[in-house]
């Protein structure tokens, strides 16, 4: 599997590449479908490129931090950009501060000082984003607790202890981690939020897509930590997504999150997951083998924003979203309103389409029931550089940590027995 995954990788970072823009100081992925720069995209980009190439794209690496480093707020955080807004958040500042401590190797000493400094303040904004114990706020528009959030910003406060040997840093991550593993269900699972925050309704339901997520950013914690509360809390977390896994894909009816309803990242973040719980549990090797296809399936060129749908299996579908939209305690209008966003999205990801335009029906829907959509919601399936840098990202450090690659940005030991 490492050669299938290799492979894999090289080719999409190779059609990824079609979309870096290089300037004579600074270099950034452009969405090719939305036309926007997002610091998350560029931040995920540089970590699969440091991780598969290293020293040789030394030139390209020192001009996407450039570029990083010239977006950074002065308060030391970095904007969440996204179609629908754009706003400081302390889970993109955690993206882009791990991609400066792995870029630390390959800057010259100018620019190392500038990145040291710059992540200095990015450390002190995200343990200032903390408002209770591993409690990390994602932004002043979405305020619940976030599990995959508080996962995030413990993962790079893990990382940059590991680094600069931060005790703060380092107690921050283990809050984070104790969080997540004490509200993580019985069963298993991580519900997308504990609280409501700024959420009309909650969004306390399990989600197979974040559960990946999750379980991805606490492997980066667990990696520093090495606490047995953690490993217990990944291996029941792999097995309830083990459980959510029917044959070689996922079964979705099991997913209670509308807006992550097939979301293809969900196969990269999987793949992730069983490779580094399978450090303890051997058979979850085959888990991951068995997303592989699915997740090449679904990367024509770059990742596809869904899974693909066929229409015939349009009908036993409609029973999957039913059993989806039932999850979790909300008003029967809200299930409606639940089951409607399911079936819409598995017909939009049957079709497809080069550009994106909103969908005036989704968004007088949302209307009419009060509900904020935070994600873009076309009615055809979409080839997606979001997407595309996570599955970059994940992939590549998996690698590293479970194969041994002989990757930059990680230490070089005898690897996960």
């Amino acid at each position: 599997m490492k050669k299938a995954i290799e492979e894999y990788l090289h080719s999409l970072e190779k059609e990824t590449s079609k979309y870096l823009l290089l300037d004579k100081e600074i270099a950034y992925i452009k969405d090719p479908v939305f036309g926007i720069v997002r610091n998350r995209v560029s931040a995920e980009y540089l970590k699969a490129i440091i991780r598969l190439y290293g020293e040789k794209k030394r030139d390209t690496i020192e001009k996407l931090v450039n570029f990083l480093l010239s977006r950074q707020n002065p308060n030391g955080s970095w904007n969440e950009i996204h179609p629908n807004y754009n706003q400081e958040s302390a889970l993109v500042t955690s993206f882009v501060g791990e991609a400066l401590l792995l870029s630390l190797p390959y800057l010259d000493e100018d620019l190392k000082e500038w990145a040291q400094q710059a992540l200095r303040r990015a450390k002190e904004f995200v343990l200032s984003s903390e408002i209770e114990p591993g409690y990390f706020l994602k932004s002043r528009l979405y305020t619940a607790d976030y599990l995959n959030v508080d996962a995030t910003c413990g993962a790079f406060l893990a990382q940059y202890y590991k680094v600069f040997k931060d005790d703060k840093a380092l107690e921050g991550a283990k809050r984070a981690a104790r969080r997540v593993c004490n509200f993580q269900e019985k069963d298993g699972s991580f519900p997308y939020t504990i609280n409501r925050g700024s959420e009309k309704y909650h969004l306390k339901v399990p989600c197979i897509h974040y559960q990946g997520v999750t379980l991805y950013y606490l492997s980066k914690i667990q990696e520093v930590i090495q606490e047995e509360q953690l490993k217990k809390c990944m291996l029941n977390g792999a097995e309830w997504l083990s459980k959510a896994q029917n044959g070689k894909r996922f079964d979705w009816s099991k997913s209670g999150l509308m807006f992550a309803y097939y979301l293809t990242g969900a196969y990269a973040f999987g793949i992730t997951s069983f490779l580094y719980a399978s450090q303890w549990k051997e058979e979850y090797l085959e888990n991951a083998q068995n997303l592989f296809p699915i997740l090449k399936e679904n990367t024509p060129s770059i990742a596809l924003r869904w899974e693909k749908g066929k229409w015939k299996d349009f009908p036993g579908d409609i029973i999957t979203s039913f059993k989806s939209a039932w999850i979790g305690d909300y008003p029967i209008t809200h299930k409606l309103f639940r089951l409607g966003y399911a079936l819409y999205r598995q017909l939009a990801r049957r079709r497809f389409s080069e550009k994106v335009q909103k969908d005036w029906v989704f968004n007088v829907v949302t209307k009419l029931f009060g509900i904020k959509s935070s994600t873009i919601e076309p009615s055809k399936n979409f080839p997606d550089m979001f997407m595309t840098s996570e599955i970059l990202d994940s992939l590549s450090y998996s690698l590293a940590q479970i194969y041994k690659y002989p990757l930059i940005g990680l230490d070089q030991e005898e690897g996960i027995k």
